[in-house]
């Protein structure tokens, strides 16, 4: 029994030792990835920013009287002048008003007029007179105001422009203090594009730009000619340009506010249009790596540097700002640092791999192939 079970430990172990080498000679090699140096290069990227466009004149239509509008006398989308009647207002209670304000002028300037020679001859006194003299421009005044009155209720276009909704019709009742105007005039044979950016965007535009100490060149027009892109995802046919800038930061939002200005020579922009402004920022030298070359984590961008010493890859976090087909980087690696430049989803940190050299523009157009 002894001898038996001496044979089978013998067997056991001759068994075990031969599966030991057989996995030992199925371990795979290290994988061989194309390595390359980081480069810099001229480049341009993009920032984009919501906005809602209004035209260069945009004035609400608003009653200063209140009563029943009588009249519309416009067209949604009709072209109108300065003082163009608009609407009219009901003023005959107004006009009733009027009335009785002219017959107390009327009376006050008799009494003014009787008095004079009675001064002259000292039959009355002097404050006598000055009190009656009050009394006519009290009257004035009050018949002034009721004449502005009736005045004002013919609403009229403050300016040039075209006639936006409107709000109100024939029979409406309307105050000045309604929350919703008549209507709109605007123009929009130009267009303003209002958008905020944060801090950070606003510094590192600026750091770009050429501002020479004691140069004539204004901030604004330092800035690249931006473009326009529309609901429908289409580029806009004219450039604008940044026209102005707050003098302040938003201390709630902590965001400056900008302004660009678009030529709409073929009217297509509108009053009210959402869009999204994209300004080029064109960088200098700036330290870059292939989008192919990197992996995403919770939001982070990383990539794998490679280390001659022991053949070995350890993952690199960078901050970056995207420029197809590359990443610009503003921290994480530097110029002539050897990363992997494709394969990243085969490897994982601390892997060892056989690196075969390569250049950048050849992974980036390897990966531009793939995708065309």
């Amino acid at each position: 029994m002894k001898n038996k079970l001496t044979i089978i430990s013998i067997l056991v172990a001759i068994v075990v030792s031969s599966c030991q080498q057989k996995g030992q000679q199925q371990a795979p090699p290290p994988p061989q990835l194309p390595i390359m140096e980081v480069e810099t290069k001229d480049i341009s990227t993009f920032t984009e920013y919501p906005t809602q466009l209004e035209g260069i004149i945009s004035s609400d239509i608003r009653a200063k009287v209140a009563g029943y509008i009588t009249d519309v006398l416009v067209e949604e989308g009709a072209a109108v002048k300065k003082d163009q009647i608009l609407f009219k207002l009901e003023t005959r209670s107004l006009s009733g008003d009027a009335s009785a304000a002219r017959s107390r002028v009327n009376a006050a300037q008799i009494e003014v007029d009787k008095l004079k020679p009675l001064v002259e001859k000292e039959i009355v006194s002097k404050r006598q007179m000055e009190t009656a003299k009050a009394g006519l421009e009290l009257a004035k005044s009050d018949l002034q105001s009721i004449s502005a009155n009736i005045s004002y209720a013919n609403i009229k276009s403050p300016v040039d422009g075209y006639v936006g909704t409107i709000n109100y019709r024939d029979g409406a009742l309307i105050k000045p203090s309604d929350m919703q105007p008549l209507t709109k005039v605007v123009k929009t044979n130009k267009v303003f594009a209002y958008f905020s950016v944060n801090e950070k965007d606003y510094l590192n535009m600026v750091s770009t730009l050429d501002l020479e100490p004691g140069s004539d060149k204004d901030l604004e027009s330092s800035f690249p000619e931006i473009t326009l892109k529309l609901p429908n995802e289409r580029e806009y046919e004219i450039k604008g340009n940044i026209t102005s800038i707050s003098s302040q930061v938003n201390r709630e939002t902590g965001t400056v506010r900008f302004r660009a200005t678009f030529d709409n020579p073929k009217s297509i922009l509108k009053d009210g249009l959402s869009g999204t402004i994209i300004i080029p920022n064109y960088l200098k030298d700036a330290v870059v790596v292939p989008r192919v070359s990197t992996f995403s984590r919770q939001g982070k961008v990383f990539i794998y540097k490679f280390q001659e010493s022991d053949s070995t890859v350890i993952e690199k976090a960078l901050d970056v700002v995207r420029a197809d087909p590359y990443f610009v980087v503003t921290s994480g690696i530097e110029k002539g640092q050897m990363v992997v430049g494709s394969g990243v989803n085969k490897i994982k940190n601390g892997d060892k791999i056989i690196p075969e050299s390569s250049k950048m523009d050849s992974i980036v157009n390897s990966f531009d192939k793939v995708f065309k």
